[in-house]
């Protein structure tokens, strides 16, 4: 791939630039000053110094400077460059601060006297712009001059040097030429030793043992070098070396982001690319099958978790994340690594406004954005947050893969079964449906005796034995609830107690209805404690029905010490936001030894409410008490589907009635040896641990993608609709090419795009050299660095 050939390329660096750049060098007597370039050398000053006030944006005296025809016109002070008498022009004059005007640039800071000398000598030259056709600077031309990373590079011709004797590859001419022009000569070359270890750390990022070193030394074939290159570039090291800068670019990591950092699978991507740098796989495939390997036709298994290089993205799994703006910032970090790592663009400048130095507009980001926006997503609810959810390929081993359809065809048939209907079944399930209406009958309300708040909550007894709650709203608070339990009257056995109950009650003074106190009504019991006459009361278990989180008894029990706060994991969460109506709630708690109540009881119960959010206590609650042999048949039941046993069979929809059914096949003892092996094959299933890669795939049935311009860069502020394409100030899309990603990747890598292979070599060189021959090789924009030998980038 180019990687490799990049390497291969500067593996010639290696054997020769290498000990060019570390030399030592002298200066040459009599060396004649160079003619000053313009693009290199005058338009970084123009950009960086004057065009903030004299250009497209601002011309401050009617000047501008990022313009040659307005350039050489000059402002309402007269002609700002005159060809040929550097000293004579107000440019030079106002830099200067002569006459007694004001130093240019006003407010900024003064030009290097090294920079001066450029302009000076510059103008003194004849002042020859880009694109002159005298050479004199007077041009009808009314736009800016093209940056040089916006043209297509040309090969140039190879350039003499005096010193050819010197030359082992055509590299070296413009090393070379470049140092007999700041008058500097080469030192001898490296020994043999330090050549060595220099490659091995290029090509596999390891120092050579002492045995391969002694093999190199004592070999004396002409090409002793040259195979040990073609031995490390065989080595498997060779990839993994060269796959960590990439793995930078692609922003690799086996965790989430954000807050907790979950971990992901994202280490068969890594392994694709260490596996392609290996075999040599072509820069152009490399970044087709990375940008949409899915949409190749018929693709592979290896093309599919290529794709996984924009799944590399961070993932939000912070609570209170928006699932929509979730998605938002997931494209958005697409958009601007790809023109980060194949442009070397600032493009992500362009996602608010216009992009205030580089040939990009607001429009030319969400056009690219929207390559990115047909890809296939979902957004689920996890832990009462919406998340975005997107595909992931199941990659089992064929001893997996048998074991799996095995499982899966037995656990097909125990599910047929499952959802089947008979007339047992149905008949079982007409006395279950009363026996749970039933149930809360069987329950004794006890009566409040005594309670407080030690937050500063009022809690305030209604008719019914509940109490309700207002007034302080405390970060942190329990309640502590005493009441009596009597014997049951005219009891004709032994008058028991295995199981307590606590009712979350819904009402119209709790914000939104309640049950809870925060501003949606929720509320999270973080532990119960109970004592019997001053002894503390232990529990076997405990559930309750709003049948979403499950109970970590281990710390559900636990006791707090006053004043604690924890970041234990929460107890019994009610999140009243996705009930359509409010919802009473219970939860049952089973006594490890059940009580005899053979006189009253003194019962104390204390809710201890300890998430740390804000007001997250009861808003009503009430305490019960019963004598059942199966206490949690109350709760096996969630709330809301509580509501459709009230409802007679002939008016509940076929939905309703199929809810309905599904819930009982859970419970009833009928099915249980059914539902036992399916839970045994679903956790066989989970033990085999097949792996799954991370991939991106398209949706079907779209036609051109599009977007929305987002106004500022909010995602929720959508303007214009915008179609996909690629920014206008570049080569456009052939018309045969999809307006898709795979349309986008192959824009990427065409023969015309005059960004991307400037920008791959440019990092090659500066993995060999630590430093780009353009410095800022993240950025080819105005405000870049210029290219410090940019003929020799051009040929690379």
């Amino acid at each position: 791939m180019v990687m490799n050939r990049i390497s291969r390329l500067a593996v010639i660096l290696v054997t020769c630039i290498v000990v060019m750049l570390s030399a030592r060098v002298v200066e040459r007597p009599g060396q004649t000053a160079a003619k000053v370039d313009f693009r290199r050398e005058i338009e970084p000053i123009l950009v960086q110094s004057c065009q903030r006030c004299h250009g497209v944006k601002k011309a401050a005296g009617q000047l501008r400077l990022d313009v040659k025809a307005a350039a050489f016109r000059g402002g309402i002070s007269g002609v700002a460059i005159i060809p040929g008498k550097g000293q004579e022009s107000l440019l030079i004059r106002r830099i200067l601060g002569e006459g007694g005007q004001a130093r240019m640039p006003m407010g900024g800071d003064p030009l290097l006297p090294a920079q001066i000398e450029l302009l000076s000598r510059w103008i003194d030259d004849g002042a020859v712009w880009p694109d002159d056709s005298d050479g004199g600077g007077t041009v009808a031309a009314a736009e800016p001059a093209r940056h040089w990373a916006y043209v297509a590079p040309v090969q140039a011709a190879l350039p003499d040097v005096r010193a050819g004797s010197k030359l082992r590859n055509p590299i070296d001419n413009f090393v070379l030429a470049r140092l007999e022009k700041e008058g500097l000569t080469l030192s001898p070359r490296a020994g043999r030793e330090a050549l060595l270890r220099r490659v091995y750390l290029d090509l596999i990022g390891l120092p050579p043992t002492l045995a391969e070193m002694d093999s190199f030394l004592a070999d004396d074939s002409p090409d002793a070098y040259e195979k040990q290159v073609d031995r490390l570039l065989a080595s498997r090291h060779y990839g993994e070396r060269w796959a960590r800068p990439w793995l930078d670019l692609a922003r690799y990591a086996d965790s989430h982001g954000y807050e907790s950092d979950g971990l992901r699978v994202m280490w068969k991507y890594r392994d694709w690319v260490i596996d392609a740098l290996n075999r040599d796989l072509p820069f152009d495939q490399f970044t087709i099958e990375q940008i949409a390997g899915d949409m190749l036709p018929e693709p592979t298994t290896e093309q599919l978790i290529a794709s996984g290089f924009h799944r590399n993205t961070l993932l939000n799994r912070e609570g209170g994340t928006d699932g929509d703006e979730q998605r938002y910032e997931v494209i958005v970090d697409r958009v601007n690594t790809t023109s980060t790592v194949w442009l070397g663009s600032t493009l992500g400048c362009a996602q608010c406004h216009n992009h205030k130095y580089d040939p990009f507009t607001q429009k030319d980001y969400y056009r690219m954005y929207a390559f990115f926006e047909n890809s296939e997503y979902r957004i689920g609810t996890e832990s009462f947050q919406r998340f975005v959810f997107e595909p992931d390929l199941e990659l089992p081993t064929p001893e997996q893969e048998t074991k799996r359809k095995q499982l899966r065809d037995e656990l097909a048939g125990i599910e047929k079964v499952l959802k089947s209907t008979t007339p047992q079944l149905d008949q079982a399930q007409v006395k279950w449906e009363a026996e749970m209406r039933a149930e809360p009958g069987r329950w004794r309300v006890l009566d409040p005796r005594e309670y407080r708040s030690s937050g500063g909550t009022t809690l305030t007894k209604l008719e019914d034995r509940s109490l309700l709650a207002s007034g302080a709203t405390p970060e942190l608070d329990d309640y502590v609830i005493r009441t009596t339990i009597y014997p049951k009257a005219n009891a004709t056995g032994p008058d028991r107690v295995t199981a307590l109950r606590i009712e979350a009650l819904t009402d119209k003074s709790l914000p939104r209805g309640g049950p809870g106190r925060d501003l949606y009504g929720n509320f999270i019991l973080t532990t119960v404690e109970a004592k019997v006459g001053g002894k503390p009361l232990v529990f076997a278990d405990a559930d309750w029905d709003n049948g979403v989180n499950k109970i970590d008894k281990k710390n559900f029990f636990n006791p707090y010490e006053p004043g604690q706060v924890t970041d234990r994991p929460r107890g019994w969460l009610i999140n009243a936001m996705a009930d359509d109506v409010r919802l009473d709630r219970q939860m049952v708690l089973v006594l490890e030894q059940p009580l005899q109540v053979t006189k009253p009881i003194e019962l104390e119960v204390k809710l201890w409410f300890m998430a740390g959010g804000l007001n997250e206590g009861m808003g009503r609650v009430r305490l019960s008490v019963g004598n059942l042999e199966e206490p949690m048949r109350l709760v096996e039941v969630p709330a809301a589907q509580k509501l459709l046993m009230v409802k007679a069979t002939t008016e509940r929809t076929a939905k309703e009635r199929e809810e309905l059914a599904e819930i009982f096949r859970k419970v009833t003892p009928l099915l249980k040896s059914q539902r036992d092996r399916a839970k045994q094959i679903g956790e066989s299933l989970d033990a085999l641990g097949i792996v799954r890669a991370m991939i991106m795939r398209e949706k079907s049935g779209w036609d051109r993608p599009s977007t929305w311009l987002r106004d500022r860069g909010n995602f929720a502020s959508r303007a214009e609709k915008v179609f996909a394409g690629t920014p206008a100030s570049l080569h456009a899309m052939p018309e045969s090419a999809p307006s898709n990603r795979l349309g986008l990747a192959r824009w990427l890598v065409d023969e015309r795009n005059p960004l991307v292979a400037r920008v791959a070599v440019n990092r090659a060189w500066e993995q060999f050299f630590g430093r780009g021959l353009v410095e800022t090789s993240e950025d080819f924009g105005s405000q870049s660095a210029p290219p410090s030998h940019p003929e020799l980038l051009d040929w690379l």
